[in-house]
């Protein structure tokens, strides 16, 4: 099958700064697990900081802050699956948003179950289970964005 070349990006740029040539052809062979790792982390410090913040100095209960705080880590991590990790034709903008939304509502209600058991109900520090829950959350999200959600044509 023919496939259009790639578009060079800003990581692509990085890549091909004398120092870093020699991670090109580990990043070109794991492009996609690397962004999705990199974007995550980024996405996951989302979740966290403001998990932290509506729960801790604002005092909102840690199931309705946990919420919240998936509101924006969804949005960002939407953005950049779609540009950078899953980029390419994949499927059209709106049904790609609706699928990756229903995805991400699922692995939430993942989350919520296990704060509402571990934190809740056995009163275990918050935000640790909540770092301990995106483990558990970051597997599912990948492999929901690869088969469910940004599927190439």
């Amino acid at each position: 099958m023919n496939q259009e070349p790639r578009r060079r990006d800003l990581f692509d740029r990085i890549l091909s700064l004398p120092l870093l040539r020699l991670l090109a052809p580990f990043y070109n062979r794991h492009r996609e697990v690397l962004l999705y790792l990199f974007f995550g982390v980024l996405t996951t410090a989302i979740s966290w900081a403001s998990f932290y913040l509506l729960h801790y100095p604002l005092a909102i209960s840690e199931l309705l802050a946990n919420v919240l705080s998936w509101v924006a880590a969804v949005l960002f991590a939407f953005i950049t699956n779609r540009v950078w990790v899953f980029s390419g034709k994949t499927g059209k903008f709106l049904p790609e948003m609706g699928k990756f939304f229903a995805s991400r509502l699922t692995t939430l209600g993942v989350e919520e179950l296990i704060i509402l058991v571990f934190v809740t109900w056995l009163s275990f520090e918050a935000m640790v289970v909540k770092m301990l829950g995106n483990v558990v959350v970051l597997v599912l999200n990948y492999v929901l964005s690869k088969f469910f959600v940004f599927i190439k044509k």
